[in-house]
């Protein structure tokens, strides 16, 4: 009997198949997994093209991640910036639609588009990003999201926090210089965004998850984006401190490249700057809560298998004080 825990242990490469049968959409037999560890995500090459595409990539969401009308949502939002010529991939519609069910999973399937990671240290491709970027928020800014939820304080923070206390996730002999770290960092991310409310920061329809793994780069064509399965409400700064990296001085030159880029078509607003560290601080907890809920599934001890040991919940305790004093930092100009 399948382990109700383990959902994918039941989508084997014949489901994927049938499933993509189901929508009249025929694979040739070559299907390869490509990395993806929140949904399962397929390679597959088709019999007949489907709207002139040869291959596409076929996504199965997690169950009980998100609800039907939130992934409704993402594709939506996808539809709406693919229309906009900002350059993301949305689904496809075979048989009408972008959302389909089969053997207990939603999936949906899009085309395959090729390209490589951007170039982080050339200032021309982060204008460039930047670019694009400002025209992807100001498509989201067009109109709130009614069902995805909002990038907060307490979704981010306070309940992965609780979570982990809860189900015992974090060793005792760190738990409580964790704990006491995480509380003194939460009470500045609240003050922080509090302040930025003040300063007139407002929430928009986001990528949300745009790291650099998260674009695809082509020297002729530039940058698109891909995954939007963490589309949800937040400020813009979200969308570009994920392309930021390395010491202050490095990370000055990559957020003016980028913000360069963004006011070439959209006003960014400087009191954003202000909410990176913070951002990050949130990123920082949430990812280990997400790494701990998941670990049931069995491909997570396989990646992860240095996650948990209280030289794992040491290495956090010591970012969070890193944080902490990034936080008390005037921001990163651009």
């Amino acid at each position: 009997m399948s382990d109700a825990r383990h959902p994918y242990e039941v989508l084997t490469p014949d489901v994927v198949l049938d499933a993509l049968a189901s929508v009249g959409l025929y694979g040739d037999g070559r299907l390869m997994a490509l990395s993806s560890y929140e949904n399962r995500v397929y390679q597959v090459h088709l019999e007949d093209p489907f709207e002139g595409a040869p291959i596409v990539v076929a996504k199965f969401y997690r169950p009980g991640r998100w609800s039907e009308a939130q992934i409704a949502e993402e594709h939506a939002f996808a539809a709406e910036l693919a229309q906009a010529e900002v350059p993301v991939v949305a689904p496809l519609a075979p048989q009408g639609s972008t959302l389909h069910h089969h053997a207990g999973f939603i999936f949906s399937v899009s085309p395959r588009r090729g390209g490589r990671g951007p170039e982080l240290d050339d200032g021309e491709v982060l204008e460039w990003i930047g670019r694009y970027l400002a025209r992807l928020h100001t498509v989201g800014a067009r109109r709130p999201f009614e069902h995805r939820p909002a990038l907060d304080v307490a979704s981010f923070g306070e309940e992965p926090r609780d979570w982990l206390l809860a189900h015992d996730g974090i060793p005792l002999d760190v738990q409580g210089e964790w704990q006491r770290l995480c509380e003194t960092a939460l009470a500045r991310i609240r003050t922080a965004f509090a302040e930025a409310r003040v300063a007139g920061v407002r929430d928009i329809r986001l990528h949300g998850d745009c790291h650099p793994g998260n674009i695809l780069w082509t020297p002729d064509a530039g940058p698109h984006f891909v995954d939007l399965d963490d589309a949800r409400s937040g400020p813009a700064v979200q969308d570009l401190w994920m392309l930021v990296s390395g010491e202050r001085a490095q990370r000055q030159r990559q957020l003016g490249a980028l913000v360069d880029g963004y006011e070439q078509m959209r006003e960014f607003d400087r009191a954003e700057l202000a909410l990176i560290e913070p951002l990050r601080t949130l990123r920082l907890i949430h990812y280990s809560a997400w790494l701990a809920r998941r670990w049931d599934d069995p491909a997570f001890p396989h990646a992860f298998p240095w996650f948990g040991s209280s030289d794992y919940w040491r290495g956090q305790v010591q970012m969070l004080e890193e944080q902490l004093e990034a936080m008390d930092e005037p921001p990163v100009v651009a």
